[in-house]
């Protein structure tokens, strides 16, 4: 169900927009990341502990330095909402 000026259906394609978008932002990190990762992380310089090395060879940082880069990627979010304003034009 929709409200407004949304078609019936527009709530969960927005969702799907979304997970889709954090799949292929995820995947373009996976990519930048391959081949050699580094010893100590990049952003604290703690070093990162093999068995991370070996699950995530292009890891570049620690794991509580993901973790927090990874809540603020999250709290940024993405903002698919128009003004009514712009869905009347």
């Amino acid at each position: 169900m929709a409200g407004g000026w949304t078609r019936d259906g527009a709530v969960q394609d927005q969702i799907d927009d979304t997970v889709k978008d954090a799949v292929l932002a995820a995947r373009a990190r996976l990519a930048a990341g391959e081949g050699e990762g580094e010893t100590h992380c990049v952003v604290c310089g703690e070093e990162i502990p093999e068995r991370r090395r070996r699950v995530m060879p292009g890891a570049r940082t620690c794991v509580d330095c993901q973790s927090s880069r990874d809540r603020r990627t999250a709290a940024a979010g993405i903002n698919r909402r128009g003004s009514k304003d712009s869905q009347l034009k």
